[in-house]
């Protein structure tokens, strides 16, 4: 009877074993097949509600329909430039960290301005000039995208690229396969860096050799009506740079015609199409490298750069900027088909955020009765010098100003018998005394009080001890050291701290939220999605609301 029971029992056995088996093998975590990074540079978090009644179905839209919105997602840090939030978003930590505290910056060992991307010990790819001189050297942490490839054992591939070369280098960090940036003038090409290549891949060649970038010299006008635009100022205002050869900043723009005076290939960084020679070289990326092919993750970084250039020389508030958005929408779209039928729809994760915001044209502040205005600072540096040599008898201890910040020659300090903490104090009791300054805190207060509220907070974190000044300044809201036309950014203010976070995608639930987050969660939250390390300086925390 046993011996009949038996069979009974072992085929029961192995029958609940597969069943328990295959419960197991449904749990089992798939990472998604390529996390897709898009950088919209200067773009205002409000850009999404503007505008929003102009968008189509298929790119903001739809991350914001089948994805995670959070409302409330704030820079921690100040400066808010290009440099530094493309090394925070990626790295999960701030310039404190990073390092990478401005674009460019006074080096306290050479004595010399640095470029945040520049590096003299590498070559140019595909270009006579030194635009391909570039590498993220100087980015002192590590990337999620970094990670990801130390838990693939390099196998899973990244690609950065951007009009912009900090744009596509910082992202990528510094494992990256490549890194491609346009440089424009009279090549017109998609180039890298001896960092990454020897030489280009033959798709690149490919790219380049074709004629997409020319085909963009040619009328940029509205993409509607443009008497439907009432969600931007009139197209004729003073609040505009005009392009050469052009008497005013209206539509339509012969791009043609005007490449001539505008630095030939140049002028595309600053109209729509740059964003759509950009959208054009990603997906020419996500067909060379293969992305998204296998089981392995890949990450691509895509950051927008002509947005920011449009922003800056026409003004947040200009029809230019609402139709550049309106067609970025349409790049959007048609980048997520291409994602939804060579990757699969489901089977990718996108994320969408910006580098900064920006702010109004102070003299369109002005003319509608908000506080704000231009800072004079030639009468700024001509008052600190002569209180310098009235103080101290010397200017010879003042060695840079920059960032909103102000070097002290500490070498000329100790020989004149001063003490450092002493010259500080009186230099902050000094500016604060300026015009249109708000506040000003020394370099020893910044290392050695922990701040818990308010700006200070944010000049903290963007305070890096090895790389900083000795004083930090901060100008009163919407006073900005520009011209009087466009729009500009780098303070710690709702313009230019709060911009989007959209994600979709595998492993991303649908939802939103207005509780606050901070643009360096976004490295942790990719790396929590990917069950990897986090970025080896990230201070953010992964956003567990968001993932599935």
């Amino acid at each position: 009877m046993i011996k009949n029971i038996l069979p009974f029992f072992l085929a029961l056995f192995f029958c609940m074993s597969g069943k328990a088996q295959s419960q197991v093998i449904k749990k089992e975590r798939t990472n998604p097949k390529l996390i897709v990074g898009i950088v919209v540079d200067q773009m205002r978090y409000d850009y999404l509600t503007r505008f929003y009644n102009k968008f189509g179905e298929g790119g903001f839209k739809r991350m914001m329909d089948e994805g995670f919105n959070c409302k409330n997602n704030h820079f921690n840090y100040i400066p808010t430039y290009t440099g530094p939030g493309h090394a925070s978003i990626y790295t999960g930590t701030t310039p404190k960290y990073h390092g990478i505290i401005g674009n460019n910056w006074y080096n306290k060992e050479t004595k010399n301005s640095v470029y945040c991307a520049g590096d003299n010990s590498v070559k140019s790819i595909d270009t006579k000039s030194t635009a391909g001189q570039m590498s993220p050297h100087r980015m002192k942490t590590s990337t999620f995208a970094d990670e990801n490839r130390l838990f693939t054992q390099m196998r899973g591939k990244t690609i950065g690229l951007s009009i912009k070369d900090r744009g596509a280098i910082l992202p990528a960090g510094h494992t990256a396969n490549a890194a491609y940036w346009f440089h424009g003038a009279d090549e017109g090409h998609w180039i890298s860096s001896s960092f990454y290549m020897n030489d280009l891949p033959k798709w690149v060649k490919k790219f380049n050799k074709s004629d997409v970038a020319e085909s963009y010299f040619k009328v940029w006008n509205t993409l509607y009506n443009i008497d439907s635009y009432i969600e931007s100022g009139s197209d004729l205002n003073t609040f505009e740079g005009v392009f050469k050869g052009k008497e005013t900043a209206t539509f339509p723009y012969d791009l043609n015609a005007l490449k001539g005076d505008n630095g030939g290939f140049d002028i595309l960084k600053a109209t729509a199409y740059g964003n759509s020679l950009t959208t054009d070289f990603a997906l020419a990326a996500l067909e060379g490298e293969a992305l998204g092919q296998d089981v392995i993750t890949d990450v691509l970084t895509i950051s927008y750069s002509s947005t920011d250039y449009v922003g800056h020389k026409f003004g947040v508030n200009s029809k230019e900027v609402e139709d550049t958005y309106i067609r970025l929408d349409k790049d959007l779209e048609r980048l997520f088909k291409v994602l939804d039928a060579k990757v699969g729809k489901g089977m990718y994760t996108v994320f969408l955020t910006a580098d900064h915001g920006a702010v109004d044209v102070p003299a369109y502040l002005q003319s509608v009765k908000i506080p704000a205005g231009y800072l004079n600072n030639v009468e700024r540096k001509e008052k600190f010098q002569k209180f310098l040599m009235d103080t101290f008898g010397t200017t010879d201890i003042l060695e840079n100003i920059s960032n909103n910040q102000i070097f002290l020659n500490r070498e000329k300090i100790e020989a004149l018998g001063l003490d450092l903490s002493d010259v500080q104090d009186a230099i902050v009791n000094e500016q604060i005394t300026y015009k249109n300054i708000s506040k000003a805190y020394t370099a020893t207060t910044m290392s050695s009080v922990d701040f818990t509220t308010g700006i200070e907070v944010l000049l903290q974190n963007g305070f890096n001890q090895k790389r900083s000044g000795d004083i930090l300044l901060v100008n009163d809201p919407a006073y900005i050291s520009y011209g009087k036309t466009g729009s500009t950014h780098g303070s710690g203010l709702n313009y230019d701290t709060h911009v989007p976070l959209l994600l979709f995608g595998k492993g991303v639930k649908h939802g939103e939220t207005f509780q606050k987050t901070k643009i360096t969660d976004i490295a942790p939250t990719m790396s929590a999605l990917l069950n990897i390390s986090f970025p080896n300086g990230a201070t953010g925390q992964p956003l567990e609301f968001v993932l599935e």
